[in-house]
């Protein structure tokens, strides 16, 4: 099988996607981040009278419209403590910010704009407006009224009308559930004492942190050994928790010791593709196994957790309902780039603001794909297309950006 172009790739994996539908409900306090399953009504009228947007008096405009009016004050209204009672003519009532405009009153006058007089008399000393200051009930939202609507994805500003609007608990799309597993003899876990010929198991955080930020819940099948009957044995496990993605990390080549591919095709698995055109990435595998996507990313760290921006990224968000997270960027170039060959590179870099306001994009010395800590420093991956001339300093290259706020 030739290698595949990245977004050849890409478009293959995403085309065989379709959302998740299915509908869970979730109390208020766990929805942010959360895609609403249907149109979001309000269950209220906000604010549920006319209320005073500022402290003052609230009054009749035809008493005050002019300085030097002079009123009675016969009460107050604070918020949850209404005035019992109306304002006639000739008369005010002090009122605070959200409390209820008693009947008979049409305005607000500032307490900045109002002397005070002996005997609970005020006198105002700033022309009036009518309705100033008045917030009309309904202003916001009228109960029944369609605030929020299928797809939106529930922030901060959207958790608080939801609550605002009388919403305990929300219907939303599930999230999809991702099963990791991790091959191979060599594997430790983490607080380990590694053998002579073992290494700690370390994709399985990062991938598991990425596919939780993209939206999904997480199971961990642990470690297995180069067994097909232990790699058997986990696919099944995640088959009964019902996932949606099985992620593999290693094994997915066809090497006397990577044995998760034939293994998954002995399972069940429709192999789309693998060995892609790109670098870091190369041994990346997908397929389905019936209704579960299956990707295989390779065992290098850097691989692994390149594949998982470029693939299970995107593919966990269309799952999801998300919206794509911007990574493309452009930078230019802070030293030249060599000429490159049949593969499209992902070459980690640094970002730094230029005089202008632009960024430069200055790689690492190594490259080499197992390289976590070089990985860890990088602001960016820098896109070299295949057989990409040699890029001068300054030159306009495409960037992945690795921390999105980056971009502002």
């Amino acid at each position: 099988m030739s290698l595949l172009p990245v977004a050849e790739a890409q478009a293959r994996l995403l085309d065989s996607a379709a959302p998740i539908h299915r509908v869970e409900s979730v109390p208020l306090d766990m929805a942010e981040g959360r895609v609403l399953a249907k149109d979001l009504t309000a269950r209220l009228t906000q604010p549920p009278f006319d209320a005073s947007a500022m402290d003052g008096y609230a009054l009749r405009f035809d008493d005050a419209a002019m300085p030097g009016s002079e009123l009675q004050v016969i009460g107050a209204s604070a918020a949850g403590h209404a005035f019992d009672g109306s304002v006639g003519k000739g008369e005010a009532v002090r009122i605070f910010t959200g409390a209820p405009v008693p009947t008979g009153a049409d305005s607000v006058l500032l307490q900045e704009d109002a002397v005070r007089l002996d005997g609970d008399r005020i006198k105002t000393s700033y022309p009036l407006r009518k309705g100033q200051h008045i917030r009309p009930r309904g202003q916001d939202f009228l109960e029944g009224e369609a605030v929020l609507s299928t797809g939106t994805v529930m922030d901060f500003s959207r958790l608080t009308v939801a609550a605002a609007m009388n919403h305990p608990a929300l219907d939303v799309y599930r999230r999809p559930l991702v099963a990791i597993l991790a091959t191979g003899d060599e594997l430790v876990a983490p607080g380990n004492e590694p053998g002579p010929s073992q290494i700690i198991a370390s994709n399985t955080f990062g991938i598991a942190a990425l596919a939780r930020n993209a939206g999904a819940h997480v199971l961990d099948l642990g470690i297995v050994a180069d067994d097909s009957d232990e790699i058997t044995a986990a696919i099944g496990r995640a088959q009964v928790a019902k996932a949606d993605i099985i992620v593999t990390l290693g094994g997915a080549s066809v090497g006397d010791h990577d044995l998760v591919q034939a293994t998954m095709i002995s399972a069940g698995m429709k192999l789309d593709f693998w060995r892609i055109a790109m670098r870091p990435g190369k041994p990346l595998m997908v397929g389905s196994l019936g209704d579960i996507h299956v990707l295989g990313l390779p065992g290098n760290p850097v691989s692994s957790l390149v594949c998982g921006l470029l693939f299970l990224e995107p593919l966990i968000r269309k799952l999801a309902s998300l919206p794509v997270i911007k990574r493309e960027g452009i930078a230019r170039a802070a030293v030249p780039f060599a000429a490159n060959d049949q593969r499209q590179d992902y070459v980690r870099a640094t970002l730094t603001k230029a005089a202008d306001g632009g960024w430069l994009a200055e790689p690492f010395s190594k490259q080499d794909s197992s390289m976590m800590k070089v990985f860890s420093r990088a602001d960016c991956l820098v896109v070299r297309p295949p057989h990409a001339p040699q890029l001068d300093i300054g030159s306009p290259t495409p960037v992945i950006v690795l921390r999105p706020d980056l971009l502002g």
